[in-house]
């Protein structure tokens, strides 16, 4: 009844769902095509330029929010890129950044990706000064552009190393580290780094992927380090920390005077299949790219299924962390962010929290 299109286009989707089959049954999916060797911003130099990620996530590249009411009439209803936009809102206020209804004045997006929240917060806060940072040259160039189409001026973006920051102690009032903890090799630096260029009194807001927290009492399974171990591999990972360990880090830095943690994986689970499915519904920008962007994309969609089962067993979490950095007085009575104290998880600070 749909007619010709309709017909061509439950053909293509059949021809990717059959080529998804046959990858996972040709293919090597026991170990990850990307291990992490220092190769993230050229891994995302390289999503950038080929086009695909964002045709179909949009200008962000961060899961979406779905509310209790929203999931129970069925996230296909939902439209796939609108649920970016409201993630950003409910981190937003999530973070305490405009509980006094204040707003920011000087904001840094870290590991921005193609600017689309930093864009986003440039149009809200018109006279905030936003930057987001970013180790890829290729999304810098993009964000940058799509920024001068857009006519935002109050936007920019620069190639930055999140873990070796150029800016001076202190400058801004909020700091927003959206999905871009999974690709730090140190976690704690990371953290440090972000604390560091946070002016007193000002709000960080972390949102990022977490395995679950592991214990003397309930290790990892076998089956569970191989199931992380591919994660970790396949998109450039080094290492997943839990909720608890990022809290364990705020903490230990003694600069904040108070620190909070949510899991947020049932507002965001959903965004696994549905990035599936917008490809499954569209699928033409693959069909057209050829054989090489169909292995990456047969790969994309078994890593997407995977993460979704991590994250529905509790093997992941979607981890939200925030603290609100002491005043100067307080500051000054308490360690500096480098102090050695043991993060209240009772880990060291060590980035070794991950080995079995």
């Amino acid at each position: 009844k749909g007619g010709l299109g309709v017909g061509t286009a439950l053909l293509a989707a059949g021809s990717v769902g059959a080529a998804v089959y046959a990858g996972s049954k040709l293919l090597n999916f026991t170990s990850g095509s990307r291990p992490y060797d220092e190769n993230v911003g050229n891994e995302y130099d390289s999503w950038t330029n080929d086009g695909v990620l964002e045709y179909y996530w949009g200008e962000h590249i961060h899961l979406g929010y779905y509310s209790d009411a929203e999931l129970e009439k069925g996230w296909k209803k939902k439209d796939f890129k609108e649920a970016k936009y409201d993630f950003i809102e409910e981190m937003l206020k999530w973070s305490g950044a405009v509980d006094s209804g204040a707003e920011p004045k000087n904001i840094l997006d870290v590991g921005c990706g193609i600017g689309g929240t930093s864009r986003y917060l440039a149009r809200k806060f018109p006279n905030a000064r936003v930057t987001g940072i970013t180790i890829s040259e290729a999304q810098v160039k993009r964000a940058t552009e799509l920024a001068k189409e857009q006519g935002l001026a109050n936007v920019e973006f620069k190639l930055v190393d999140a873990l070796n920051m150029s800016f001076e102690d202190d400058q801004f009032d909020l700091v927003w580290g959206c999905e871009s903890g999974e690709h730090m090799p140190d976690k704690r630096r990371y953290v440090e780094e972000m604390t560091r260029v946070l002016a007193p009194g000002g709000n960080l807001a972390i949102a990022t992927w977490c395995q679950r927290h592991s214990t003397e009492a309930t290790p990892f399974t076998d089956k569970e380090k191989d199931d992380l171990q591919f994660l970790y591999d396949e998109w450039a990972h080094p290492y997943f920390i839990s909720i608890k360990d990022y809290e364990g880090i705020l903490k230990g830095t003694t600069c904040f005077s108070d620190v909070s943690t949510d899991d947020w994986t049932k507002p965001t689970i959903a965004s696994w299949r549905h990035s599936i499915w917008v490809g499954v519904v569209d699928p033409w920008i693959v069909v057209f790219k050829g054989p090489v962007v169909w292995y990456k994309t047969v790969r994309e969609i078994v890593t997407l299924e995977r993460m979704h089962q991590a994250f529905d067993s509790g093997l992941m979490e979607y981890g939200m962390i925030k603290g609100t950095k002491k005043a100067s007085g307080e500051a000054a009575a308490s360690a500096s962010v480098g102090s050695q104290s043991e993060a209240s998880a009772g880990r060291p600070l060590t980035d070794a929290w991950y080995s079995w």
